[in-house]
C-alpha cells in the first residue's frame, strides 16, 4: 500500500511539473519530437511529457538595444563615431526563433551596415545637421529588413555624433567666432541705436527750444502792440 501510494504521488508531481504558465507580453516556442508544434501565449498550458519541449521563451515587450558605437566615413573622407539606440519588438515568435540563429546580433550588424551606407552619402555639415533623417532612413531600411525575422523595429535614434579630434577643435573655433561675431554686430547695432536715439534727442529738443523762443517772440510782439494801442486810444 504504502508503495503504491509512494507511485502515486510521484505521477502527480510529475504531472504537476507539466503545468505551465505563461506570463503576461510573453510567449514559448513548442516543439513536439523535434518539429515546431506551436506557440504558447500568456496563459495556462500543459506540455505532453517527452514529446513535447520548450526551445524557446521569448518576451515581446518592446526593447531598447544600446550598440557599441560605430566608426563610419562620410562622403568627403572624414571618420566619425556614432552612437545608435535601436526600438524593437518581437511581433512573430516563430519567425523570431527559425528565421535566423542570432537575431540580435543580426540586427546589431544590420544596424552597423545600414549606418555606414547612410552615412557614407553625406557629408560631414550634412550628417552633423540631419540627425532626424538619418533616424528615418534607418528606420525604414531596418524595419523592413527584419520582416523575415520577426523582428519590428519602431524607431531609431542616432544618440551621439563624434567627429576626429582635429575637426571638432576646428568646429569648435568656428563656433566660437561666430559667437564672437554675433556679439560685435549686437554691440554695434546697440551703438548705433544709441547715436540714432540720442541724435533724434537732441533735434527734437532744438525744436522745442525753437518753438519757445517763437512762442516768446510772439507773444512779446502781442504785448507791444497791445501797448501802443492803448496808448493811442
Amino acid at each position: 500500500m504504502f508503495f503504491v501510494i509512494v507511485i502515486l504521488v510521484i505521477i502527480i508531481v510529475f504531472l504537476a511539473n507539466q503545468i505551465r504558465i505563461v506570463p503576461q507580453q510573453a510567449c514559448y516556442i513548442i516543439e513536439r519530437l523535434g518539429k515546431y508544434s506551436t506557440t504558447w501565449e500568456a496563459g495556462l498550458h500543459v506540455k505532453v511529457p517527452v514529446i513535447d519541449k520548450i526551445v524557446k521563451k521569448i518576451s515581446i515587450k518592446e526593447q531598447v538595444y544600446d550598440f557599441p558605437p560605430q566608426d563610419v566615413i562620410t562622403k568627403d573622407n572624414v571618420t566619425i563615431s556614432i552612437d545608435s539606440v535601436v526600438y524593437a519588438s518581437v511581433f512573430d515568435p516563430k519567425l523570431y526563433t527559425y528565421g535566423i540563429e542570432k537575431p540580435i546580433t543580426g540586427l546589431q550588424n544590420l544596424t552597423a551596415t545600414t549606418l555606414r551606407s547612410i552615412i557614407g552619402a553625406m557629408e560631414l555639415d550634412q550628417t552633423l545637421s540631419s540627425r532626424a533623417d538619418i533616424n528615418r532612413q534607418m528606420q525604414d531600411v531596418l524595419d523592413e529588413a527584419t520582416d523575415e525575422w520577426g523582428i519590428k523595429v519602431s524607431r531609431v535614434e542616432v544618440k551621439n555624433i563624434k567627429p576626429p579630434k582635429e575637426i571638432e577643435e576646428v568646429m569648435t573655433k568656428q563656433m566660437r567666432a561666430e559667437r564672437e561675431r554675433r556679439q560685435t554686430v549686437l554691440e554695434a547695432q546697440a551703438h548705433k541705436e544709441s547715436v540714432v536715439s540720442r541724435a533724434e534727442g537732441d533735434k527734437q529738443a532744438k525744436l522745442l527750444d525753437a518753438e519757445a523762443e517763437r512762442d516768446a517772440k510772439i507773444a512779446l510782439a502781442k504785448g507791444q502792440a497791445e501797448a501802443i494801442r492803448l496808448v493811442y486810444e
